[in-house]
């Protein structure tokens, strides 16, 4: 497959495991839904290595401990953005920031992107603005808190996706167990410093397992992506999961938004279509 077909597989899958994220987090705690849901992707992982060629090295499982810790910062706040939020507004604004990360590391690497590319950088921005406002007005503070969610979350996602292109090509899979040991390890050791339990409501397991398999299959998507093109496109093709969360938000949730942050959420997805199509 290409880079660009395993790259719109991934976003289809993501938001599917975001969605299905979002869910078990409304339902039980955020720390336990994280914990438990990377243990299964885990799992997953350990049980995919026998079978996919990957050359193991300190290089490549460092890389993947620091794109562990990125992630872990941006799942933390994405599921928390989701669980306070609607789903419909979290996923393209993490989306769209997630987006800007890579683009702007590659300019630093010597990139050049075209015009159409920055202009959907510009859309982007414009797009984060017309989501954070309410109904009525500008965001409230029911508003902002979700919405600072999802920037953050973005920013641990694009930092995500950085260190895992830039671990060795010939590491396989190594990064990602790298990524999982450590975000699982973070999370843990956050919920023993505050306090926090781990132990999932009862009834949620299954919805948490459903997204932390899900998630992982699109990460291995994404590794194989990566190595086979460019960061530039294969991460802005992959910023486009919103659209499986939003259908599913939409016709299973029943959620509704109001035209400005409908508008808002057009924006977003043709930023990241523009990037993609230049």
């Amino acid at each position: 497959m290409t880079a660009a077909a395993l790259a719109t597989a991934c976003a289809v899958i993501f938001g599917t495991a975001d969605f299905f994220g979002g869910l078990a987090t409304r339902r039980s705690r955020v720390l336990a839904v994280v914990v438990f849901s990377q243990l299964g992707g885990l799992l997953l992982i350990a049980a995919l290595m026998p079978f996919l060629n990957g050359t193991f090295s300190p290089t490549a499982m460092l890389w993947g401990m620091a794109a562990g810790v990125a992630g872990a910062a941006g799942i933390v706040m994405f599921y928390r953005g989701l669980a306070t939020g609607m789903m419909s507004v979290v996923a393209p604004v993490t989306a769209t920031t997630s987006m800007g990360l890579p683009v702007l590391f590659g300019l630093f690497k010597g990139d050049r992107p075209s015009v159409v590319a920055l202009a959907g950088v510009v859309l982007g921005l414009v797009a984060v603005t017309l989501v954070s406002r309410s109904p009525d007005g500008p965001a409230g503070g029911s508003r902002v808190w979700p919405i600072l969610n999802a920037l953050i979350s973005g920013a641990g996602f694009g930092g995500f996706f950085i260190l895992l292109k830039v671990a060795p090509a010939d590491a396989g899979l190594w990064p990602l167990l790298g990524s999982r040991i450590a975000s699982i390890t973070l999370v843990a050791l956050l919920a023993v410093v505050t306090g926090r339990s781990l132990r999932p409501i009862p009834g949620t397991l299954r919805v948490t397992a459903a997204a932390g398999l899900l998630d992982m299959s699109a990460n291995v998507l994404y590794v194989f992506a990566a190595q086979r093109g460019m960061l530039t496109l294969v991460a802005v093709l992959v910023s486009l999961y919103p659209a499986s969360t939003l259908l599913l938000a939409r016709y299973v949730l029943g959620e509704r938004l109001s035209r400005v942050q409908l508008a808002g959420v057009g924006f977003a997805l043709g930023a990241v279509a523009l990037i993609a199509a230049a």
